[in-house]
């Protein structure tokens, strides 16, 4: 903070971005702008050697082409899939006779039981709300060490019981190792203290805030002892479904956050339909949501 406050005082501009390994301290992140005159705190998905990679391209283009302006960008880089390509994998012989042993049913957005979007985000929200773990595989993989909607593990916030389900079902990590929240960014500043008007963006997960203290008993399972939370800021531009599903949750219960955590066992985080559907097959998860399908255990 000392040096972040030198460097502000030595060029004077309210924003600062933050790069390299570093920048992985969400905890660090979050209390800059109330440790220092800084306003705005940027931090890369990937801070990083790839982000770095990234920062230097960014100024050999800046240093060729002076009008040249990075107008968006958007973390959801990685592999995508279709529904096709979904349908294609679920009726291969060796997941059929896994489907069948797990008593697994299979579903699809334009079926009778589930003709629209919306009905969809109405079962994974009742069955979130039912204490259920889903896994949500959706759109192009997040860039990043962060989950960040596309391919997470989803669960109801306000269970006390909730990071033992997901520990024993799924995760087998420490018990003292918290998850995450992502939360409707017009909702940010109702739920955490905020030093800056700018503090309600955090949508790479990349920053640590306190819970107001009369929100922290509504969340148990993803505020931490010290009443904080490494919060993703979601809104309907970046997220899309990811941001409708929790809209549709915040109208089912009033709190407009999910738990959310990286679609994985013990192995790196899934990419693959392959590797969702080994994960879910493996593990004790209630749902599996991939693309417009809907795979649940009865």
């Amino acid at each position: 903070f000392n040096t972040l406050t030198h460097i502000y005082e030595e060029h004077k501009l309210p924003s600062i971005a933050i790069a390299g390994g570093c920048g992985a301290n969400s905890v660090a992140n979050g209390k800059i702008t109330s440790n220092t005159p800084f306003e705005r705190v940027y931090v890369h998905p990937a801070p990083g050697d790839a982000g770095g990679a990234v920062g230097a391209a960014l100024l050999i283009d800046n240093l060729l082409n002076k009008d040249s302006k990075l107008s968006s960008f958007t973390p959801y880089l990685g592999s995508k899939y279709t529904n096709e390509n979904v349908s294609e994998v679920i009726k291969r012989n060796e997941y059929q006779d896994k489907f069948n042993k797990e008593n697994v049913t299979i579903s699809k957005i334009g079926d009778e039981n589930l003709k629209l979007e919306d009905d969809l985000l109405e079962k994974v929200c009742k069955s979130i709300g039912e204490g259920k773990v889903i896994g949500w595989f959706y759109g192009a993989m997040e860039w990043g060490p962060r989950a960040l909607g596309h391919r997470s593990i989803l669960g109801d916030p306000r269970r006390s019981d909730m990071k033992d389900i997901l520990n024993l079902k799924i995760k087998r990590r420490e018990s003292f190792r918290p998850f995450a929240p992502s939360i409707l960014e017009e909702y940010v500043d109702q739920w955490f203290e905020m030093s800056s008007t700018f503090d309600k963006e955090v949508p790479y997960m990349m920053k640590v805030y306190k819970f107001k203290a009369d929100k922290q008993s509504l969340v148990p399972a993803v505020c931490h002892v010290d009443g904080s939370g490494r919060l993703q800021s979601v809104t309907n531009k970046r997220n899309g479904r990811y941001y409708r599903l929790i809209k549709k949750f915040y109208e089912y219960s009033k709190v407009p956050m999910l738990l959310n955590t990286s679609f994985n066992e013990n192995e790196p985080i899934v990419r693959t339909i392959e590797e969702s559907l080994n994960c879910f097959i493996r593990t004790k998860m209630d749902l599996l949501v991939i693309e417009d399908f809907i795979l649940e255990r009865k």
